[in-house]
């Protein structure tokens, strides 16, 4: 059903469109289907993460043949850090970017924007002749990876508040799982076009691979994608079921970027995501001349690392609202706080296992468990930071995991031309440490309605005064706010199992008056009590 038809019927009678799946009062899902390919949600999931797959593919396709590559070109180590480095630094800006575009133009365009945009650099990666040349085209390739602001902002205002993480880590994770297959796919890649080809030919031809299917799904993302579940952003603002207000764009830039709470999660983002790009760009490079292996193998091996995103990621979301339902946002974060440290141990623990190959690949696997599961647990919180700044707030923290990842590449893996860069190994330990050291500012976050790891809740504080902040009084008047004000009903999902007996403000229950018998769906009364009894 269009967005016409999910607003009005013909004679002007408000009609309740129909999905494939159960949905609640903002109409997400309350349910994932992973077989299912249904308009809208499913079908935006699938969407969703297999362009968020490709990007990661391709950005990190030349690490899988670099063995290759830097023959050819003749690279020395500092200069492909420096490349490395570059491949993650370029999508810092446009996740940025992207997350404010997404707010206001809808993540159909925004996805299929950034793959028809940016696949030329794919293409050109083929042509370079020296290390100048490859280090601009991974730095134009690695600007696709802001589609991971895409992959959540879409997946996001799909489903419900009670499986958003685990949704979230779904789609993400196995957009993740580029960075590994690449790791195998590229090689075999290689291998078989070198029958045809000679060998320096051979991996400049493997790049048309995946050129052309970013090309393929921009457009199947066009003409079969949805932004939101009652339509397309376009739609819903020329009916007026998504209003917009003057200047909106600035004020939604205010909400996310001076909330502290997405700067602490952009932070530790950046050693969870920061990592994991990290261990991608490095790790092909690090078996095979460590273990004396041969290209295939190393690609092989190295592949696991991300391939475990099949399932780490989404458990790490699915660890995050298992927690929610017991403890509710505090739980989240002591889950975030728990899998990370762990991730942290195990990544200083596989620095010092450089004598046995078994060992280090042992120790890999369950480092990049932990990692993963950390990137999807921080998107099991990131939606409750800004309901009207999603997008930016997605922005933010994805481009703090980018910033992670450039820092630490510098700082223990890429080093300068005139001083030696420490050891791998030495650069996994202090990763490590580093990770379980700034993985502490947790601590710091507290929202008035839920509290934080350590502090309780303000009683008289409800989760509508929260959101109602955002809002003007002005925009409050044009009804701008009443899809915050349902999100922030779904959101007492977050106090847990034990009920709290938060107390909206004057001003949240004008703003919130009538809208459970106008606006809420029958049967959804469940799920808006859900934090204690009616």
């Amino acid at each position: 059903m269009g967005a016409a038809d999910a607003v009005v019927a013909e004679k002007g009678t408000p009609v309740m469109p129909q999905f494939d799946l159960p949905v609640d009062s903002e109409h997400k899902a309350k349910v994932i289907r992973i077989f299912s390919f249904g308009q809208p949600h499913m079908r935006s999931m699938h969407l969703a993460w297999f362009a968020f797959f490709m990007t990661f593919l391709a950005t990190f396709a030349p690490a899988s043949l670099i063995t290759v590559i830097r023959e050819n070109l003749v690279i020395d180590k500092w200069q492909n850090g420096s490349a490395g480095v570059a491949a993650v630094c370029g999508a810092i800006a446009f996740r940025l970017f992207m997350g404010a575009f997404l707010d206001n133009v809808g993540p159909r365009m925004g996805t299929a924007f950034t793959l028809l945009m940016l696949s030329p650099a794919v293409f050109c990666i083929a042509l370079v002749n020296d290390a100048a040349g490859y280090t601009a085209a991974r730095l134009f390739i690695g600007c696709s990876l802001c589609m991971f602001v895409c992959c959540q902002f879409w997946v996001g205002i799909m489903f419900n508040v009670r499986i958003v993480g685990f949704a979230n880590a779904i789609a993400a994770g196995w957009g993740n799982m580029g960075g590994g297959a690449c790791h195998f796919i590229m090689p075999l890649l290689y291998q078989a076009i070198k029958h045809a080809v000679p060998g320096f030919q051979a991996w400049r031809w493997s790049f048309f691979i995946p050129g052309g299917i970013y090309i393929v799904v921009g457009i199947v993302v066009l003409l079969f994608g949805q932004d939101a579940p009652d339509g397309d952003f376009r739609d819903l603002k020329r009916s007026g079921a998504m209003a917009t207000a003057k200047g909106n764009v600035w004020a939604t830039l205010k909400c996310g970027m001076l909330n502290y709470r997405t700067i602490v999660l952009a932070l530790t983002y950046g050693y969870s995501f920061g990592v994991e790009l990290t261990v991608d760009n490095i790790i092909v490079a690090y078996l095979y001349d460590q273990f004396q292996m041969n290209l295939t193998t190393a690609g092989g091996l190295g592949a696991l690392f991300g391939l475990m995103n099949l399932f780490s990621r989404a458990s790490g979301g699915l660890l995050s609202d298992l927690a929610a339902v017991r403890w509710g946002m505090r739980g989240r974060l002591w889950t975030l706080w728990s899998i990370q440290t762990l991730g942290g141990v195990f990544c200083l623990i596989m620095g010092y296992m450089d004598y046995s190959l078994g060992a280090t690949v042992a120790t890999m696997v369950i480092f990049s468990i932990f990692c993963q599961q950390a990137c999807g647990a921080h998107f099991g919180i990131a939606p409750f930071i800004s309901r009207r700044a999603y997008g930016v707030v997605s922005g933010v923290i994805g481009a703090g995991g980018n910033l992670g990842s450039v820092s630490t590449q510098l700082i223990f893996f890429a080093g300068s031309a005139g001083s030696p860069v420490m050891s791998p190994q030495q650069g996994l330990i202090w990763m490590g440490v580093m990770t379980i050291g700034l993985t502490m500012i947790l601590f710091t976050l507290w929202w008035p309605m839920w509290g934080s790891m350590l502090t309780p809740a303000k009683e008289e504080y409800a989760e509508e005064d929260y959101y109602l902040k955002e809002w003007s009084a002005e925009e409050v008047s044009q009804n701008l706010h009443t899809t915050a004000m349902k999100f922030a009903m779904e959101s007492r999902s977050q106090r847990g199992a034990k009920p709290m007996n938060g107390q909206m403000s004057a001003a949240a229950l004008n703003a919130t008056a009538g809208m459970v018998n106008q606006n809420v769906q029958p049967g959804v009364v469940e799920v808006v009590n859900a934090g204690g009894k009616a």
